[in-house]
């Protein structure tokens, strides 16, 4: 399980790597920022269900995020509800953690690991998830509706490496290099 504590453990684990004096330069998950777009949904009944299945597997109130400027080619308008946005810190942050890499990644079809290609300069990941029925909280009846995700893992790691070390250590599931 992935709590708190195995947070806290990272400074003795990767101290010797990285040479760390002071508990406080190790690596930590701030936040996870959960976000899906609405798409050319128009229609009221779409946008809610997206709310709603997003409310119900983050456990949270999803934020609309609206369009900044109007695109005629998208056929937009500016203040147009263009995606959900959802950001966990705390208690929930790792509860949701936990049921992602125990429970919903193991369900996509073949998942072989996240690739550690996917963590960016700056130490976080961001995973795309092609369908929200691999959440438990979805219903099996609701396949007609599918819809996908974006994921961010937001840490205060300073480089891709470090970020790399501290995500084996929580137990993410990366994907070992293949030459």
């Amino acid at each position: 399980m992935i709590t708190k504590d195995k947070q806290k453990s990272a400074f003795e684990a990767l101290g010797k790597d990285f040479g760390y004096k002071n508990m406080h330069q190790s690596p930590r998950l701030t936040k996870i920022i959960v976000s899906s777009g609405v798409g050319s949904a128009k229609d009221k009944a779409r946008i809610a269900l997206i709310e709603g299945r997003l409310a119900r597997i983050t456990g949270q109130k999803p934020a609309k995020r609206l369009a900044k400027q109007s695109i005629a080619q998208f056929k937009v308008r500016e203040g147009d509800t263009v995606g959900y946005q959802v950001t966990m810190r705390g208690t929930r942050m790792y509860e949701f953690l936990d049921k992602l890499v125990h429970i919903a990644l193991p369900r996509t079809r073949d998942f072989r690991g996240l690739s550690a290609g996917a963590i960016d300069d700056m130490g976080n990941i961001t995973i795309g998830i092609k369908e929200n029925t691999i959440f438990p909280e979805t219903s099996e009846e609701d396949l007609k509706d599918v819809f996908g995700i974006a994921i961010t893992l937001v840490t205060t790691s300073k480089d891709k490496k470090e970020a790399e070390a501290f995500f084996r250590h929580l137990g993410i599931p990366l994907r070992t290099a293949t030459v």
